[in-house]
This record gives C-alpha cells, sequence and structure tokens, in this order.
C-alpha cells in the first residue's frame, strides 16, 4: 500500500538533503521498493516513511523529511500514519534501524516508543569516513 504524494524523484531528492548518516536511495531504488507487494509509503509534500510490512512484523526503512522543516511535528505525524497502517495491515511489532551516532533521531524514536534490541556493526557505509554501527530499535504496535 502507498499513501504518496511525491514521486520517487521527490524522495530521493529529499533524503539527499536529509540524511546525514548514510547515502540516499536512488530515485530507483525507491520506485522498486514502492513497488513491491510489501511496500509501506506514507508521504506529504515535506516528507515521507518508507518500509513494508510482512507477516506481523513492519520495518521502517527509511524516514526522511525537508531540513527546513524539521521539529515542526511532521515526522511524528509520518510515524503515526505508518504505525497505524502497519498495524491495519497484520502487523504487531515494528523495526528499524538508526544510526548510533544519530542522537537526535535516537532521542525522537525512544519518545515514540522504540527500544533497543541489538547493533549492526558497520550497517552505515560512508563514502568519505568510516562506517557507522545501526541500533536496531523495535516497538509493539498494540491499541492503548
Amino acid at each position: 500500500m502507498t499513501i504518496a504524494v511525491m514521486s520517487p524523484d521527490d524522495m530521493a531528492a529529499l533524503q539527499a538533503r536529509a540524511y546525514q548518516h548514510m547515502p540516499p536511495w536512488s530515485a530507483l531504488a525507491l520506485a522498486e521498493m514502492i513497488a513491491s507487494a510489501h511496500a509501506l509509503c506514507i508521504s506529504d509534500p515535506q516528507g515521507f516513511a518508507l518500509g513494508r510490512v510482512v507477516l506481523d512484523e513492519a520495518e521502517l526503512l527509511a524516514l526522511a523529511v525537508n531540513p527546513d522543516y524539521q521539529r515542526h511535528g511532521i515526522a511524528r505525524t509520518l510515524m503515526n500514519r505508518f504505525e497505524t497502517t502497519a498495524r491495519t495491515r497484520g502487523a504487531v511489532t515494528c523495526f528499524l534501524e538508526v544510526a548510533e551516532t544519530n542522537a537526535p533521531a535516537r532521542a525522537f524514536y525512544a519518545a515514540l516508543g522504540y527500544k533497543g534490541i541489538g547493533k549492526r556493526g558497520g550497517y552505515y557505509r560512508q563514502a568519505d569516513g568510516p562506517a557507522i554501527d545501526a541500533l536496531v530499535m523495535s516497538k509493539a504496535l498494540t491499541l492503548g
């Protein structure tokens, strides 16, 4: 299911501006992911949440908000819509990876109820600089 306002080209351009911890996805990679039967894409003109739902698990693969509009509640709204839609598709748990060095994102996900459950060493590759570990986080998608 895709509830999208942005095109893959728009998403790639936005992600290139918003991401600092890893290279952005290409428009082709985003288009291929969105075309997947398991894809879940929520977007508005200033951001998007992209992931998938397989059986009873959701996985957030990318969350990006226009840097000019960060800290205006857009990411929270996108995540709420992503989680609600994932739940309606049968997901009971949502997983994500976040750069261990990305303290603001880690705090954001923690505020949404995500808990650290593991680490992936060297998960994020950078063109210039060392690889960055990812913190794996999860959240139960239960009501109430």
